[in-house]
């Protein structure tokens, strides 16, 4: 069990950097150790500077990388409404839309967060249509949020398959399972997130897309508040994914980023 599946009480805003890693660093230790051979990971939360001695072997076919609403839809939430959730950026995104909602932390994996949820009398929580679906649980969602005003986690929905650097039989073999077109948007995503020096404590949101020879990236940072968003929209050739991440994350900086990241980084967590 990782730690950020034992920890389910701090806030991601809280753990700070280290948020990038809680959910991962069990899983690469124990791969480092040989006590496993192959780590699988969601890519979303693994940070975006490599482990010594580990590489990622393949990026599987992309799931859905929406937010889903479950319990309600955004325009259906009364005023005053509860929503779980812990993420910063689902956080940031929903008060953006819906300023007039309140937000209950909520942390752990899925099939508890939804009985959570309904324990707590609220009137929706927010989880990743990908998650959802591969759980078998697909029928929770009431709505899956829309992608250019809800831009997801960078590589939300991505599947990492770890091994040890120097395993090359199973770096082979897990390749068969590889997607390049997945890979592509995966390695733009993480790019912009790298440059913004951000991970799961921070309210960045990052969708890339694949049109032929051509790459498409919509990004977002926001405030905690959801009152100060800032968005570019770049495009890019394919064969140079990290180019674009690090353009879109210049004009994000351009238009004021900086500020709202430093003003977070620098919030004292409540006690």
């Amino acid at each position: 069990m990782t730690t950020g599946d034992k920890d389910r009480t701090s806030r991601l805003i809280d753990l700070g950097k280290s948020a990038v890693s809680v959910f991962a660093s069990a899983l690469e230790e124990a791969l480092l150790a040989s006590e496993i051979d192959v780590a699988v990971h969601s890519l979303k939360d693994l940070a975006t500077a490599p482990t010594h001695g580990t590489v990622l072997a393949a990026l599987p076919r992309r799931g859905d990388p929406r937010d889903a609403l479950c319990g309600s839809t955004l325009a259906d939430l009364p005023s005053r409404a509860r929503v779980g959730t812990g993420s910063p950026r689902r956080i940031a995104q929903l008060l953006a839309l819906r300023p007039d909602v309140s937000t209950t932390p909520i942390r752990g994996n899925v099939p508890p967060r939804l009985r959570r949820a309904r324990e707590l009398g609220l009137n929706g929580v927010i989880l990743a249509t990908a998650g959802l679906r591969r759980l078998g649980l697909g029928n929770e969602i009431t709505e899956a949020l829309d992608l250019d005003l809800y831009p997801p986690s960078p590589a939300q929905g991505v599947i990492a398959v770890q091994v040890r650097e120097g395993d090359t039989r199973l770096r082979e073999l897990v390749a068969a399972v590889h997607d390049e077109t997945t890979a592509t948007a995966a390695t733009a995503e993480r790019a912009l997130l790298a440059e913004l020096h951000g991970g799961c404590s921070v309210p960045v949101g990052a969708l890339a897309t694949v049109d032929g020879d051509r790459l498409r990236l919509i990004a977002q940072v926001s405030s905690l508040d959801g009152t100060n968003v800032v968005r570019a929209q770049q495009t890019g050739a394919v064969f140079d994914p990290a180019d674009l991440g690090k353009r879109s994350a210049s004009a994000l900086l351009d238009q004021g980023a900086e500020g709202i990241l430093s003003r977070i980084r620098n919030t004292p967590s409540n006690p």
